[in-house]
């Protein structure tokens, strides 16, 4: 007998949950909505989720998905630096079309408050992953300064991010969180490109 895919069951829940909360708000959304939209079973949420609360720190899982897709476009002929802007155009134009400000805020709260897993910071995620295999082979190439390890300068990255993140949904969105990003990440990153002799 062949063995389920885990991981493709709760990915469908993840996926339809986070659809059901874009389109309805996440009070709105019930557990029967995400077993329907889903096609799983009563039985296969509860194996996974907890409840409705426990599905606010999968956004990262879909950030992550979000990454797979980008990494098959990204463009190899681009220098490092400019990878990594097209790599975090790409993520905040998702979340400013797709992800609800009170959803991201709420992810994120869930981050400071919980006392179980930060989702946000976990280095095995896909996210982490590919900054550091994009910071490495900035660093082989000579595009990256060399007095920062590939870690410091990975964490720096995602540090401003979420800090351009957590400033957005403190803001209440009242700001383009792409035209922020596009006008500023820029000047950031440079600090990390290698300076010529």
């Amino acid at each position: 007998m062949p063995r389920k895919n885990t991981r493709n069951t709760r990915g469908r829940i993840i996926s339809a949950a986070w659809k059901l909360f874009y389109e309805n708000g996440y009070e709105e959304t019930t557990i029967e909505d995400i077993l329907f939209e889903s096609g799983t079973s009563r039985g296969s949420f509860y194996h996974y989720f907890e409840g409705k609360d426990a599905l606010l720190g999968t956004l990262a899982y879909v950030f992550d998905e979000k990454y797979e897709e980008l990494e098959s476009e990204l463009d190899p002929d681009l220098g490092t630096v400019e990878k990594l802007i097209w790599l975090n155009h790409e993520l905040f134009l998702m979340i400013e079309d797709s992800i609800s400000l009170d959803l991201l805020s709420r992810l994120l709260a869930t981050q400071l408050t919980s006392q179980g897993e930060k989702h946000l910071l976990d280095r095995t995620r896909k996210y982490f992953r590919l900054l550091r295999k994009i910071v490495l082979e900035g660093r082989k190439n000579g595009d990256l300064r060399t007095d920062m390890t590939e870690n410091e300068i990975t964490r720096a990255y995602a540090l401003w991010e979420r800090a351009l993140l957590y400033d957005w949904c403190l803001c209440g969105g009242e700001y383009s969180l792409v035209g922020y990003t596009d006008r500023r990440t820029p000047e950031y990153l440079e600090t990390f490109r290698r300076k010529e002799p």
